[in-house]
């Protein structure tokens, strides 16, 4: 099979059902744990917004005309609390509008050790699934993407925003009591939270009590114990036993793949 890679499909399942699109294609990966795949890379590599032809890749899959002038790949994205679009400067209002005053999430995953978090109302659980998640809780629920990255600011100086991908795949990883963390977070950021509710309005924080940690289990039957990733920019070919597969991550006997790292690819896959 040949085609252009686009994010591995997932479906929230026990374990997590995995495809791998490539173009129109979807490959069912699951089935495919404890035997030899091969994915080569042609060269050739599009733009996932405009699909036109690129030499390099920008920011998991834009073309460099993209990569600078669409606002889903301004710096407010991976920021929203310095979202700037009341000062009439966003890049694309009407994809702001659409995208960016939309219910959000604020969570709490145990990935690499309990992280926060934020992500549309839509991109739940796959949000979680994406990151290598094994518990998940969301806690808050607001109006905006600003908002959730200033509750997302206040918690993370408690709590770490980030994780790390090495240790995810290793599954180097201890369960944790998020019930217990959101309530002492709550308590500890009271004050912060409460300034967070007088600038927006009663309305811009829905508490989320009740929501239950989703547990996670992902399709892998050997985690590595040392990593070696793949770039399909330096090596073109990436062949071995799978593994199994965990966030955007192939994990193979030989290495592991970020599939995400390198949307807009062609690749010949082989089975």
């Amino acid at each position: 099979m040949q085609g252009y890679l686009r994010k591995l499909y997932t479906t929230l399942n026990t374990p997590v059902q995995y495809a791998l699109p490539l173009s129109d294609q979807l490959i069912s990966l699951n089935p495919l744990i404890g035997k030899t795949i091969r994915l080569v890379h042609t060269g050739n590599i599009v733009c996932v917004h405009c699909n036109k032809p690129t030499k390099k890749s920008f920011n998991q899959g834009y073309c460099y005309r993209c990569f600078i002038t669409l606002a889903q790949c301004d710096m407010c994205i991976m920021k929203p609390e310095t979202c700037h679009f009341a000062a009439g400067t966003c890049r694309e209002p009407v994809w702001g509008e659409q995208f960016c005053f939309k219910p959000h999430f604020v969570y709490l995953a145990n990935s690499s050790g309990i992280k926060v978090g934020i992500t549309r109302e839509t991109q739940l659980p796959t949000r979680w699934i994406d990151q290598g998640a094994v518990q998940a809780l969301p806690i808050f629920k607001v109006p905006s993407r600003q908002i959730s990255g200033f509750v997302e600011v206040v918690l993370a100086k408690h709590v770490s925003d980030k994780t790390s991908w090495q240790k995810m795949l290793k599954n180097d990883i201890e369960p944790v009591d998020l019930v217990a963390k959101r309530a002492e977070l709550l308590a500890t950021c009271a004050v912060e939270l409460a300034e967070i509710t007088q600038r927006f309005g009663t309305e811009s924080l829905e508490l989320l009590p009740n929501e239950p940690v989703v547990d996670i289990h992902f399709p892998v039957d050997n985690y590595p114990t040392k990593i070696k990733s793949f770039n399909l920019d330096a090596n073109p070919e990436v062949a071995g036993v799978l593994h199994g597969i965990k966030g955007q991550y192939l994990l193979l006997d030989t290495g592991v793949i970020n599939i995400r790292k390198f949307t807009g690819y062609e690749v010949e896959f082989f089975q």
